[in-house]
C-alpha cells in the first residue's frame, strides 16, 4: 500500500505569475512630470551650466536614474499596490509650485518637482516602492540650488576661514602678507577671496560624490551618513589649502592667480579632496575590522 502510495505522482504546485512592471503607467506619469514641469527644468538645466557651483547637477539625475534602475526587481518583488496618499502629495507639489509662481521663489519651485516624484512613487508602488527608491530621490536635491539667503550666509563666513588659514600658512612659510577681512595683501599683488573661491562649489559636489560613493563600494547606512559628515572639513580644510597655493603661485609669477592655472588649480585641489575622502574610508573601514572582525 505505502509504495503505490509512494509511486502516485505528486500534484503540481502551481507558482504565482510575476506581477508584470507597469511601464506604460511608469512612462505615462514621468512624460506628464516632464510637460507640467517643463518651465522649471529647462531653467534648471540652464543654471546648471551657467553656475560653476552647480555643475556636478548634470549627473545627479542621471546617477538617480542609474540606482532606481539597478533596483528595479527588487522594487516589482516588493508588490506594487496603489496609495492614494501619493496622489494627494502630487497635488500638494502642484500648489506649491502655483505658489511659488506667484512669489517668484525658485527654490520652492525646484524642489516641487521632486516632491512630485515622491508623490508618484508612492501612487503607484505604495510605501514599499517609496522605501526602495528613497536614496536616489534623497540624491535628486543636489540638482537644486540651495536658497541665495542661506548660500550668503554660508559662504562669507568660508571666505573668512579661508582667508585666515591662507595668512597663517603664508606667514608660517615666510611669505609677508596682511588679510583685511578676506583680502590677502602680499608682496606682488592683492588676493580678494571671493565666493567662487568660499569652497561652497567643492563642499556641494564631494557631498554629493560621498554618498554615490559609499552607496556603490561600502553597503552600510552608517558609512553614508560618516561621509557626509566627513566631506565637510574635508573641502573646508582642501579650499583653503587652495587659497594658500594660489598666494603661493602668485609670488612665484602674478600671472598664476588667474585664468587657466588658478581653475585648473581648483581641479587638482578637488581631486585630492576626493582621494583624502576615500583614504578615510578605507581607514576607518580598517578600524572597524580590526576591531570588530567578525562585522561585516
Amino acid at each position: 500500500m505505502s509504495s503505490v502510495a509512494n509511486s502516485m505522482p505528486s500534484p503540481a504546485i502551481e507558482s504565482t505569475p510575476r506581477q508584470q512592471p507597469p511601464w506604460l503607467t511608469i512612462a505615462w506619469f514621468f512624460g506628464l512630470l516632464v510637460a507640467c514641469y517643463y518651465p522649471i527644468l529647462a531653467q534648471l538645466v540652464r543654471k546648471w551650466y551657467n553656475d560653476e557651483d552647480m555643475g556636478h547637477g548634470f549627473f545627479v539625475p542621471v546617477i538617480a536614474a542609474y540606482i532606481a534602475w539597478q533596483n528595479r526587481e527588487k522594487l516589482f518583488e516588493s508588490g506594487l499596490r496603489t496609495n492614494n496618499w501619493g496622489l494627494a502629495i502630487i497635488v500638494l507639489a502642484a500648489l506649491q509650485l502655483y505658489v511659488s509662481t506667484l512669489a517668484a521663489e525658485l527654490f520652492t519651485q525646484r524642489t516641487a518637482f521632486i516632491e512630485s516624484i515622491i508623490g508618484v512613487a508612492l501612487f503607484l508602488g505604495g510605501v514599499p516602492a517609496l522605501r526602495i527608491l528613497s536614496f536616489p530621490i534623497i540624491l535628486l536635491f543636489f540638482m537644486v540650488p540651495i536658497p541665495s539667503v542661506i548660500y550668503n550666509e554660508i559662504t562669507f563666513p568660508l571666505q573668512l576661514f579661508a582667508s585666515q588659514v591662507a595668512e597663517f600658512c603664508l606667514n608660517l612659510m615666510g611669505y609677508a602678507v596682511l588679510r583685511d577681512g578676506n583680502v590677502l595683501e602680499l608682496a606682488s599683488q592683492k588676493l580678494s577671496v571671493v565666493e567662487a573661491c568660499s569652497g561652497i562649489r567643492s563642499l556641494l559636489s564631494l557631498t554629493f560624490l560621498s554618498l554615490v560613493y559609499s552607496y556603490f563600494f561600502d553597503p552600510r547606512v552608517w558609512m553614508r551618513y560618516f561621509l557626509f559628515a566627513a566631506t565637510i572639513p574635508i573641502a573646508i580644510v582642501a579650499n583653503s589649502g587652495r587659497v594658500t597655493l594660489t598666494g603661493i603661485l602668485s609670488e612665484i609669477r602674478p600671472d598664476l592667480a588667474h585664468g587657466f592655472f588658478h581653475s585648473a588649480s581648483g581641479w587638482v585641489i578637488f581631486m585630492i579632496a576626493l582621494f583624502i575622502l576615500v583614504m578615510v574610508h578605507q581607514f576607518v573601514s580598517r578600524i572597524i575590522k580590526v576591531a570588530h572582525p567578525d562585522a561585516k
